[in-house]
C-alpha cells in the first residue's frame, strides 16, 4: 500500500478519537517518517494544512508538553473580540449612554435598546459583532435589560428621569467624600406559621413539607414586618423584623439600630448621611411622622441627613429591592416561616456571590399607629428643601444644642 493511502486510511480510522493536538503530531510523526515530500503528501491525506504540520513538527522537535488536558498553549486559539477590537466596548458605551437612565457609575443604571439594534449600530461602525457578543459586554459593563413587567403606582411623573438624575448626582457626590449611602424600604409582610412559601427546595422524594391549605392569618403568630436598611457602597444589609406597625417611627428605628450597630463602624467620622427611600409607605415623602422621627435621629446622632425620594412609580428601581429583598425572597423560597427566629435566621443567611452579608434581627417593639405631628412639630424641624422639587429631596441637619424638642 502506498504510504499516502496508508495515511489516509488511518486518519479515517482515528478521526473520531483524535483531537486538534494530538491530530497534527500525527501528522507530523507521519511527514517526518516519509521524508522528503511528506507534508505534502500528508497534508493531502489527511485534510490538514501544511502550516499545521509544521507546527506540529515543530512541537515533535521542542519537546514541548501540555498540561493534561490542553490541547493549545496558555494564551493560544482566538483571542477576545475586545482584544482585537480595541475600541468595541468604548462604542458600545457611547451608544447604550444617550438612552441610559442615569450613569456609568450609578447602581440606578440599566438600558432600554435591545442587543441586535446595538450590534445593528456597532456593525455601521465598522465592528463585526453579533447580537449575543453584545449582550455579553453589556452585563460585562454591568448593564441589564429590563423586561416590561407591572411595576407603575402611579402616574408617570413628568420629572421621573429628571429625579433619578438628581439621586444619581447626589448618590455619586456622597461616595466620591466616602460618606454612607443607604438604600432603605420595608419588604413584604409575611404570615407566620406553617403557611405555603412559593418555590421547592430539595427533599425526600415524596415527602414535601406540608402546610395550610388556607393562608388566614393566625392571630397567635401574627405577623413578620421586614424592614430593611442597605448600605450601598459596602454591600451589607441590615434588616429589622417587626411585628407591630409599620410605621415612620418603626421605619427610622431600624435605621437608627443600623447605625448604632454597623454604620458608625462602618463610616468612622461621618457627618453627613444620605437616604434614598421610596416615595410611599412608611418612609413617604408626605408622612410627617417620618420626617419627625428623623429629626430626632439627627439630633442624636449629630448627622446631617440628606433625603432623597424615589418619583412615584418606580419603588422596583429602589436598590434594595434588587441587591437585598430579592435574595431574601430566593434564600428562603419553599420554606414555611414556621417562627419568627426562622424569619431572622433565614434573613440572616443570606449571601451571594458579589459578597453580600446581611444583619438580622428582631424588633418586639410597639410602634402605634396614627400618630399625629402637628403643625407646631413640623415648623421646630431643622429642614431645609432643594430648589428641585423640595418634597422629594430634603436635608434635616440637627437642631441647635440646647433648643427644645416639642413633644410627640
Amino acid at each position: 500500500m502506498e504510504p499516502e493511502q496508508s495515511v489516509r486510511d488511518k486518519f479515517a480510522l482515528l478521526g473520531g478519537v483524535l483531537d486538534e493536538r494530538s491530530r497534527r503530531m500525527v501528522a507530523a510523526a507521519e511527514a517526518l517518517a516519509m521524508g522528503p515530500g511528506g507534508i505534502s503528501a500528508v497534508a493531502r491525506a489527511s485534510g490538514l494544512a501544511r502550516s499545521t504540520i509544521r507546527r506540529g513538527i515543530g512541537d515533535i522537535a521542542c519537546g514541548e508538553q501540555l498540561a493534561p488536558g490542553r490541547i493549545r498553549r496558555p494564551g493560544a486559539g482566538p483571542k477576545p473580540k475586545t482584544q482585537k477590537d480595541p475600541t468595541l466596548v468604548e462604542d458600545l458605551d457611547a451608544l447604550v449612554e444617550p438612552a441610559a437612565r442615569g450613569d456609568p457609575e450609578s447602581a440606578l443604571r440599566w438600558t432600554i435598546k435591545s442587543v441586535r439594534r446595538l450590534a445593528e449600530e456597532l456593525g455601521r461602525k465598522g465592528h463585526e459583532v453579533s447580537h449575543q457578543l453584545v449582550a455579553e459586554l453589556l452585563h460585562a459593563q454591568g448593564y441589564s435589560l429590563q423586561a416590561n413587567r407591572k411595576v407603575r403606582e402611579g402616574r408617570n411623573h413628568p420629572d421621573r428621569n429628571a429625579q433619578f438624575e438628581f439621586i444619581n448626582r447626589r448618590v455619586k457626590t456622597q461616595m466620591r467624600r466616602r460618606g454612607p449611602v443607604i438604600s432603605v424600604d420595608a419588604k413584604k409582610k409575611e404570615h407566620i406559621g406553617d403557611f405555603k412559601n412559593g418555590g421547592r427546595e430539595w427533599r425526600p422524594k415524596g415527602e414535601p413539607e406540608e402546610v395550610r391549605v388556607h393562608d388566614f392569618v393566625d392571630e397567635r403568630l401574627g405577623k413578620a414586618i421586614p424592614y430593611g436598611v442597605y448600605d450601598i457602597a459596602h454591600n451589607v444589609g441590615w434588616v429589622s423584623v417587626g411585628v407591630d406597625h409599620d410605621t415612620g417611627q418603626f421605619a427610622v428605628a431600624t435605621i437608627r439600630r443600623w447605625w448604632r450597630e454597623l454604620g458608625c463602624v462602618a463610616h468612622p467620622g461621618a457627618r453627613r448621611l444620605l437616604v434614598v427611600a421610596d416615595g410611599g409607605g412608611s418612609n413617604g415623602y408626605r408622612l410627617r411622622l417620618w420626617k419627625w422621627e428623623l429629626q430626632n435621629l439627627a439630633d442624636e446622632t449629630g448627622l446631617e441627613i440628606q433625603v432623597s425620594h424615589l418619583p412615584p412609580g418606580t419603588s422596583k428601581w429602589n436598590k434594595i429591592e434588587h441587591r437585598l429583598f430579592s435574595f431574601i425572597s430566593r434564600n428562603w423560597r419553599g420554606k414555611p416561616l414556621l417562627d419568627r427566629a426562622t424569619i431572622v435566621n433565614l434573613i440572616a443567611s443570606t449571601t451571594t456571590t458579589t459578597g453580600l452579608k446581611v444583619h438580622a434581627c428582631l424588633d418586639p417593639g410597639t410602634y402605634p399607629a396614627k400618630i399625629k405631628i402637628t403643625n407646631a412639630q413640623m415648623q421646630s424641624l431643622n429642614l431645609d428643601r432643594e430648589q428641585f422639587h423640595g418634597e422629594w429631596n430634603y436635608t434635616i441637619r440637627p437642631r441647635p444644642a440646647g433648643s427644645e424638642a416639642l413633644i410627640a
